[in-house]
């Protein structure tokens, strides 16, 4: 049975259960700075222990940027918990130091240095969960900071009530309703003089947006907490369908283009998200999807931390940026060892030859035909060739297509060329122009594997 309760503190407990927030026994780590909030968020865990039969602990992270007002805070919160025998776990670092050595802003270098405090704390102490003060009214700044930034749905469900081990039961929870509840309860807090300053863009918001539009409509608060819930109910439905999208056909690191591609943008897009979970911005996943869609059968897009590649009917993630046969010069009476493609080429000057024998490996050239000097490396797009017995000129991208030869295939097959373009490709032939007579003086080209010498 749970003891008689405020309107508060049921609400907390309703949306915590909602959100499986609380285990029943184990460790409650709560984020304590000694403010308003967190000392709200630590009462209410305090009051609510015993009920669900887990143990609270407090942490509290200093990040050295307000001196003696930081040791301040850290005093009151070390000692508010020792006189109700919560155990508290304290860190700090330098904020400031660290937002200069990584390029980074003071509020995001203090949130990295805070939450990388509180998973490491709460895995050497074995806590279940981490508590974080976060409220509607913080909830509120955030959804009108991602509308400004042009975020997409997610970011406009603002906070998530969970993420891993990290709970927020005071996310419906208003600031007015916090004071009264401190009030009441006569339950001390510290000051944070920052929060007091329109230095940074959050506050601004807090203390001149958001209490104009609680000005324009007094059920602000309730309009924008139902809002988010239905918000984030649409953003769990469009992410569980691109979840199973994922399981069922994202395998070997690979996604089938037929499928993919037929997906809804809003499905696809998270779809790729879920994929490559760092932060893909809209100009990212319409590349994707533009290869996907387009009619090259052998391409790719560079995104942050990898490439994706098309391989005829497949999306390759992580694929390796391909190599390529660096040009080489070809000389008679020469060996050129292609290390890129696993090849060696014996170059032979044969006069007045009896027998020719061309293969796909082995190339005879009327020595008459060939302009300046011979060299090999990779195709290079839009470079033609007509070959002995095609009767047509095709491209070398349109010989390989039809070959059905993958992206590393394409680059690793050596294109014997002279000063005037294309003389021979290997596993094809040569051009047409070319072609040798018996009894003509021929450059004779030999390609043979170098694992198998």
């Amino acid at each position: 049975m749970f003891p008689p309760k405020d309107t508060t503190t049921t609400m907390i407990i309703d949306f915590s259960d909602k959100y499986n927030m609380l285990p029943k026994g184990g460790i409650v780590l709560c984020a304590v700075s000694g403010g308003k909030d967190s000392m709200c968020l630590l009462e209410k865990l305090r009051e609510l222990a015993p009920v669900y039969g887990f143990e609270l602990c407090c942490a509290h992270f200093d990040h050295r940027l307000r001196g003696e007002e930081s040791d301040r805070d850290r005093v009151f919160v070390e000692n508010y918990c020792r006189e109700r025998v919560i155990p508290c776990y304290v860190g700090s670092a330098d904020v400031s130091a660290y937002a200069n050595d990584n390029g980074l802003g003071i509020e995001e270098a203090a949130r990295k240095l805070r939450y990388a405090f509180l998973e490491k704390t709460a895995d050497e102490i074995g806590a279940l969960r981490i508590a974080t003060a976060h409220t509607a009214d913080d909830n509120a700044e955030t959804l009108i900071l991602n509308l400004m930034r042009g975020s997409g749905l997610k970011g406009l469900c603002g906070i998530p009530p969970v993420r891993g081990k990290i709970i927020r039961p005071l996310l419906q929870t208003t600031g007015e309703e916090i004071l009264s509840y401190l009030e009441e309860k006569s339950i001390p807090h510290v000051e944070d003089s920052s929060n007091g300053k329109d230095e940074y863009t959050r506050n601004r918001l807090r203390h001149r947006v958001v209490p104009e539009l609680r000005t324009l409509n007094s059920g602000f608060d309730d309009n924008l907490i139902r809002c988010l819930e239905l918000l984030r109910g649409d953003e769990e439905y469009l992410s569980s369908l691109a979840q199973d999208f994922v399981h069922k056909h994202y395998t070997d690191g690979s996604l089938p283009i037929l499928e993919f591609s037929v997906l809804p943008k809003p499905i696809s897009a998270r779809v790729l998200q879920l994929i490559v979970p760092c932060g893909l911005s809209e100009k990212h996943i319409d590349a994707v999807r533009s290869l996907a869609s387009g009619e090259e059968k052998h391409a790719y897009a560079d995104i942050p931390g990898l490439r994706v590649a098309r391989d005829y009917e497949r999306l390759v993630f992580g694929a390796q940026e391909l190599g390529a046969i660096e040009k080489r010069e070809l000389k008679p009476d020469t060996v050129t060892v292609l290390p890129e493609a696993g090849l060696e080429i014996t170059c032979e000057f044969i006069k007045n030859c009896k027998e020719i024998h061309n293969s796909f490996n082995i190339f005879f050239f009327k020595n008459d035909s060939i302009y300046g000097k011979m060299f090999v490396k990779s195709r290079s797009e839009g470079e033609k060739v007509r070959l002995v017995g095609r009767n047509c000129t095709k491209t070398l991208k349109k010989l390989f297509s039809e070959a059905k030869l993958n992206g590393e295939g394409k680059t690793l097959i050596p294109v014997i060329y002279d000063e005037e373009g294309v003389i021979a490709v290997c596993g094809f032939g040569i051009a047409e122009r070319c072609k040798p007579e018996n009894g003509d003086d021929i450059i004779k080209i030999t390609l043979k594997d170098i694992n198998k010498k």
